[in-house]
């Protein structure tokens, strides 16, 4: 694990920075399978000033904890109340919505310290469950989420424009 990162809760005066990142992130790994126009108001919908990504970070039911080397936001994890169509979930399931690193940092552990955050803060929420989903195609993050113990259990679709991608929820109890 890199010693010079630092992790902690965002500020205020962390959105425009956190936006950008995510924004650069969900770009990198995904702009090949979509359209252009409906990719673009997509990271509008969600990554713009006004977007679903600043509306959650001012919701105190969201957790998050962002990973920062000199200043710049390199990775975050997201975890908040289940949503995600999980078959059968147990009273108090929390989500890991997003875990997000950038391309050059992978490799280097902070994805790692996202996910024992994310499954230590759970535990501490009292959560008996806790669940994500993830694009069927992503292997290496399907690789990731098995070595830490989940395991899939059920399907949604995620639309992007006329695009309709297979998704896969997965599940860990804690």
């Amino acid at each position: 694990m890199d010693e010079q990162v630092g992790y902690a809760s965002p500020g205020n005066d962390k959105s425009a920075a956190l936006r950008v990142m995510a924004r650069r992130c969900f770009t990198e790994t995904f702009s090949h399978l979509y359209e252009p126009e409906p990719f673009a108001r997509f990271l509008d919908e969600v990554y713009g000033d006004s977007g679903s990504m600043s509306k959650d970070l001012l919701d105190p039911g969201m957790e998050w904890l962002v990973a920062e080397m000199r200043g710049e936001i390199i990775g975050y994890a997201k975890l908040r109340p289940l949503a995600a169509p999980a078959p059968n979930p147990r009273n108090g399931s929390l989500e890991l919505q997003q875990i997000y690193v950038l391309r050059e940092w992978h490799g280097r552990g902070i994805a790692e310290r996202l996910m024992l955050w994310a499954l230590d803060r759970a535990r501490t929420l009292g959560a008996p469950e806790i669940y994500l989903t993830v694009f069927d195609h992503n292997e290496r993050a399907k690789r990731f989420y098995a070595r830490h113990g989940f395991t899939e259990v059920g399907r949604c679709t995620f639309q992007l424009g006329d695009r309709i991608d297979d998704d896969r929820v997965w599940r860990k109890t804690l």
